[in-house]
């Protein structure tokens, strides 16, 4: 039982959904478990993890969204500026004093200037942790207009006068420090204990369960022989309980995604229709291929459409939502991950891909300026620069599926690094790294 004469208020602000901030609830929860009662502020419209809902230790303040207004844009973004910033501050306003406020950037607008004000006031400290630059994403829609001139002034203002920082790369760290003067501890994401690899009965059950809804988990063929119980597109149920991988199975690609402009899934649908085209050209070397998608986001139904649109016949494409335990399980079934996440800034890296990792899954990513300080290329997965370099990736790894000899030796050596980055999970690192930060 925690001492309670111990425990220090904190505060913890997402201007997003918190129910999609994965790094900012790891600290919530590393905070809650480390002698810290926390304040959440955030938007709730997906549900946060079932132990941040459990702690005693966390209570959670949900802001209300901007109304849908029809508006200009640029009067829609002032007046939210300015709902977000009232609501803001009048929640802070009514919890208790926090010694520090952990505040995520981007948004840094108003985010970073409520919480710098209010911690000026109430004598808190406030610590930002950098995923990315504001003005940077914000570029990637309005290039040289007068929001992204705000949203960096604003960054490099309120940036030096914040009391500490984290950072989720050693190019963030040297970036703020040359461009800004900001100093920051490099906090990298690593996977929680539930992204990891799982059984031959977790991943039937999965299958099973995800068949219901998702017809590419279900097998199209009638179960052979009489000893076979259950079936799946991937796995088959013995009379005796023994669950076996089908030989004949498809082979299956993951990907995660916000359905945002930093990822172009067009190069990933560019390199299914090359895969589709030498799959049918030889039949007897390639697989089937199953990809899945998940994810929530404001382009997701344009690359439905997309998708609808094509006649594969080896290539098979869902878009799931999965519940926050399926995830997890889904990535340590499949067989190759795929990340077309750029970064807006170059400096951030994708925490999709330390998930995938965590489940021992290798994974393809797109190259950008520090990549390489997760994506090990030909190590823990790969690297490519366009839909052909992609296509060519993951046309070598399904060559003779499952059991192409040529690849093994490749294959266990990125077991073997990918088992050595699961050996350091995300509490033991923020408890080495962030904690002393938090303690100060």
């Amino acid at each position: 039982m925690t001492d309670k004469s111990k425990v220090q208020n904190a505060c913890v602000i997402v201007l997003g959904d918190i129910g999609r901030s994965p790094r900012m609830q790891y600290h919530v929860k590393s905070l809650s478990e480390n002698d810290f009662s926390v304040d959440f502020i955030g938007y709730v419209q997906s549900p946060p993890l079932e132990e941040i809902r459990a702690s005693p230790n966390v209570r959670i303040h949900e802001l209300n969204p901007f109304p849908e207004l029809e508006l200009p844009n640029i009067l829609k973004y002032i007046f939210k500026t300015i709902w977000q910033a009232l609501g803001l501050l009048i929640t802070l306003i009514s919890i208790r004093k926090p010694k520090f406020i952990l505040c995520q950037n981007p948004p840094a607008i108003p985010a970073i200037i409520v919480a710098y004000l209010y911690c000026l006031f109430a004598r808190s400290k406030l610590i930002i942790d950098w995923h990315n630059y504001t003005y940077s994403i914000l570029e990637l829609e309005a290039p040289d207009s007068l929001i992204v001139r705000v949203a960096k002034k604003v960054e490099s203002f309120f940036g030096a006068r914040a009391a500490d920082g984290f950072c989720v790369t050693k190019a963030m760290k040297d970036d703020l420090y040359t461009r800004w003067n900001v100093r920051a501890t490099v906090l990298y994401d690593r996977p929680p204990q539930q992204f990891q690899s799982i059984s031959i009965q977790d991943k039937h059950n999965l299958f099973l369960r995800l068949g219901e809804s998702v017809s590419a988990f279900r097998t199209a063929q009638d179960a052979a022989g009489e000893d076979i119980v259950e079936c799946t597109a991937f796995t088959t149920k013995h009379r005796n309980g023994e669950i076996k991988l089908r030989d004949s199975r498809p082979g299956l690609l993951v990907s995660s995604t916000s359905w945002t402009p930093d990822e172009d899934f067009s190069i990933l649908l560019s390199a299914l229709d090359q895969y589709e085209r030498e799959a049918l050209a030889m039949p007897a070397h390639y697989p089937n291929l199953v990809c899945i998608i998940t994810g929530k986001g404001p382009l997701k139904e344009k690359y439905r459409k997309i998708v609808d649109s094509k006649s594969w016949k080896m290539v098979k494409l869902e878009m799931p939502w999965l519940e926050n335990e399926d995830y997890p399980k889904l990535l340590a079934s499949s067989d190759l991950g795929v990340c077309l996440h750029y970064s807006s800034s170059g400096l951030d890296l994708p925490m999709k891909v330390v998930d995938m990792f965590g489940c021992g899954l290798p994974v393809c990513a797109i190259h950008f300026d520090c990549i390489n300080e997760l994506v090990k290329h030909g190590e823990n997965g790969f690297v490519f620069q366009h839909h052909q370099e992609l296509s060519e990736q993951i046309g070598r790894w399904f060559y003779d599926f499952p059991s192409n000899i040529a690849l093994a030796n490749m294959k266990q050596d990125i077991q073997k690094h990918l088992k050595q980055f699961q050996t350091l999970r995300w509490t033991e690192n923020w408890r080495n790294v962030a904690l002393p930060v938090f303690k100060k």
